[in-house]
């Protein structure tokens, strides 16, 4: 049963602050380290409920939000390369009901009768690693993995040696054409080279080793420096798509895979072109009855429209195309004993039952801790240490507990802690919330080293060298504590060389790295504090209304001044008009996207003192730099537009993309904010109330206009 949406946007925002970590964590590991701690449909489920969220209270949609990421950040010892068009991701389909409203969507957008026919293409999802291979001329000139979609690595000479992937096109190509597809390796030849690496080891006595399943073993071949090694490794490749082409003969997808087919590469041979939702699913059927049979592994089946003019009326939102879907094959279960429930500390004080299984293995990968969520989900499963559970790899945190098959059994009840853990502190739930939290705020050495690591992350300090292990261990031994510290590891410099793997040159490297970041952008200073609802985008509009650091610490004092006059001798009345005017300091009133909460985050933690001084102890190290609004170059960029009437060329929903990816806002009503009205035939209120307060109004012509020129 999934789990339900917390009630308040308090709980959701901490939850997508956490998600978004726990996101990216697996994905530095799947896509950069090649040693991914939880399975495809563990990733799936944390995805889905951070869409869930997302869905539910969309001003809380983060700067750093999964929804808007593709991959992981390139390895550092492969070369960069911007690739020419985004290597983007897939929406996922878990249900036959997701692939109709897929096919529902696209209707929509595309304003397209009941009975237009909308054929599909079918095909396996093989689990590999994305691969560009670009050809100039018919020659295969450069491949790239795809990194964080934006830029890859620079793979060319290891995938020379993939005899599936042909040096040359057969036949005539366009001068520029990139093939795309997976790199992956079979089962049979993986279970291969475990054995061969295996027996390796035991000749030379040494430590075996052996890779974790047939994806990390073929992305850890494809990425290694020396491409002999890439060489002797079992690597095959399986074509589905294409990015740059300098012209393009086909019209649709199934003619584009004949195509690439014909060129000289191998496409799935399950692919297949389908008329309807029916025939998707049909094939979804047959490929899931064969999939145990088949040579490599997959976990579900992609869907495309067929037409290619379609899919470049539809095009694609944050990081995956709307003409394009995922459909997941059902998660698997099993059964184990629960033995202990454990508390973790989050970044943001939340604490988090973890339940340590006996260990069990779920669709070939071994589980031994499932996440329990929060103290509501304890209490309704029942669960107690001692408990005979279902266990299931999928759901909305996973591996999560699904059923309590001994919930009867004479056991007391778990008893949910009240102090924290790690540091003592008081635990305490607001109302309305499900989170517990931990009160000990940056005295607590869980909420610490959670701190710090967000604090060096990409959207805050990006400090080059300085990833999670290295703030963990630095912790650890003492060397940083706070923020601060970090700009004072200079003075360790003599222990840090001495350290393992830290040689001069390495440790020189990290204080240049730590030193170029003593200037930084207001916004990404405010961001890298974590104060609760304070992302990379609310950071960012703070930064832009007050400028200057100077201009925020004006604020804030002025703020916490106010907020004190709200003492309980003053008339409720009066301290809710304190308070207001103190929100309004923070922008809560005359500021999009900063709203009371985050006044009240904001407030809540500068008011106390021990973030104060772990502020002032920052400055003295590093400098705030001023952010100055820039604007994009389009006509529409920054203002408010309200579409009415019926559109002619375009449905509503294809209109607003336009708008909102010439950096325009969209609104459903017209006001004194709106800036201009697009009005179709049928045009009524909006107009009128439009033409009454002197707002620009213009046509759909025009409006294409608008849009070509930004274009």
């Amino acid at each position: 049963m999934p789990e339900s949406l917390p009630a308040d946007p308090t709980t959701a925002a901490a939850e997508l602050a956490e998600l978004a970590q726990a996101i990216a964590r697996a994905n530095r590991l799947y896509h950069t380290e090649d040693a991914p701690e939880i399975s495809d449909a563990a990733y799936d489920a944390l995805v889905r409920r951070n869409a869930a969220l997302e869905a539910a209270f969309p001003d809380l949609v983060r700067a750093d939000s999964p929804s808007r990421q593709v991959g992981a950040a390139p390895a550092a010892h492969l070369a960069k390369v911007a690739h020419a068009r985004p290597m983007t991701s897939l929406d996922n389909g878990f249900a036959d009901e997701d692939i109709v409203e897929f096919v529902a969507r696209v209707r929509r957008f595309l304003r397209l009768s009941d009975d237009e026919p909308v054929a599909l293409t079918a095909e396996p999802k093989i689990d590999g690693l994305s691969c560009s291979l670009r050809y100039e001329d018919g020659r295969l000139v450069q491949a790239l993995t795809r990194g964080d979609g934006a830029i890859g690595e620079d793979v060319t000479e290891n995938v020379r040696t993939i005899a599936d992937i042909p040096q040359a096109l057969h036949g005539d190509a366009p001068a520029i054409f990139e093939v795309r597809g997976e790199v992956y390796m079979s089962k049979a030849d993986f279970a291969a080279l475990n054995a061969r690496l295996l027996a390796e080891a035991a000749a030379a006595g040494k430590e075996a080793r052996q890779f974790a399943n047939p994806r990390n073993a073929a992305a850890g071949s494809l990425r290694q420096k020396d491409p002999a090694v890439t060489a002797g490794r079992p690597l095959r490749f399986l074509a589905h798509g294409w990015g740059e082409a300098s012209a393009m003969t086909a019209t649709t997808q199934a003619e584009l895979v004949a195509q690439i087919r014909a060129w000289g590469f191998p496409v799935a041979k399950a692919f297949a072109r389908v008329e309807d939702v029916a025939g998707a699913l049909a094939v979804y059927r047959a490929i899931e009855a064969e999939r145990a049979d088949l040579p490599f592994d997959i976990d579900g089946v992609v869907y495309k429209l067929d037409r290619l003019d379609w899919q470049a009326r539809l095009g694609i939102v944050g990081r995956t195309p709307r003409w394009a879907i995922a459909h997941k094959f059902p998660a698997e279960r099993a059964q184990t004993t629960l033995g202990a429930i454990d508390i973790q500390v989050g970044r943001t004080g939340a604490l988090t039952p973890v339940a340590r299984l006996e260990a069990v293995t779920v669709g070939g990968v071994v589980v031994t801790n499932a996440t329990l969520h929060n103290a509501d989900e304890i209490e309704r499963l029942g669960v107690r240490p001692g408990d005979r559970v279902v266990v299931q790899r999928a759901g909305d945190v996973i591996p999560q507990i699904v059923e309590n098959l001994t919930r009867d059994a004479d056991r007391p009840a778990f008893v949910f802690p009240d102090h924290c853990p790690d540091c003592g502190s008081l635990a305490t739930r607001g109302e309305d919330e499900v989170v517990v939290r931990c009160t000990g705020g940056l005295i607590c050495p869980a909420q610490r080293v959670e701190r710090l690591i967000h604090f060096v992350s990409r959207h805050a300090f990006d400090i080059t060298g300085l990833g999670l292990v290295r703030v963990e261990d630095f912790f650890r031994d003492g060397l940083i504590a706070s923020p601060a510290d970090i700009f004072r590891l200079h003075r360790h410099r003599a222990a840090l060389v001495a350290r393992e793997r830290m040689s001069e040159l390495v440790v020189d490297k990290l204080l240049a790295a730590i030193d170029e970041r003593r200037a930084i952008p207001l916004d990404r200073f405010l961001f890298a504090l974590g104060i609760r609802h304070v992302g990379a985008i609310t950071a960012r509009d703070l930064a832009r209304r007050f400028v200057s650091a100077r201009g925020f610490a004006t604020m804030i004092r002025q703020a916490l001044r106010l907020r004190r006059a709200t003492v309980p001798a003053i008339g409720e009345t009066e301290r809710k008009f304190v308070l207001r005017r103190a929100r309004a300091l923070v922008g809560a009133i005359n500021t999009a996207g900063i709203g009371p909460e985050v006044a009240d985050a904001l407030l809540d933690f500068f008011a106390e003192r021990h973030n104060r001084a772990v502020v002032a102890d920052l400055l003295r190290e590093v400098r705030p730099t001023d952010v100055v609004h820039e604007t994009r170059l389009s006509d529409v960029s920054g203002k408010t537009v309200v579409f009415t009437g019926s559109l002619e060329t375009m449905s509503r929903d294809e209109a607003k993309a336009q708008a909102e990816a010439l950096g325009a806002h969209v609104s459903g009503s017209v006001s004194k904010k709106t800036d201009l009205v697009v009005a179709g035939p049928g045009a009524g209120s909006k107009l009128k109330k439009a033409s009454d307060l002197g707002v620009r109004v213009i046509d759909e012509a025009q409006w294409a206009a608008i849009v070509a020129a930004a274009e």
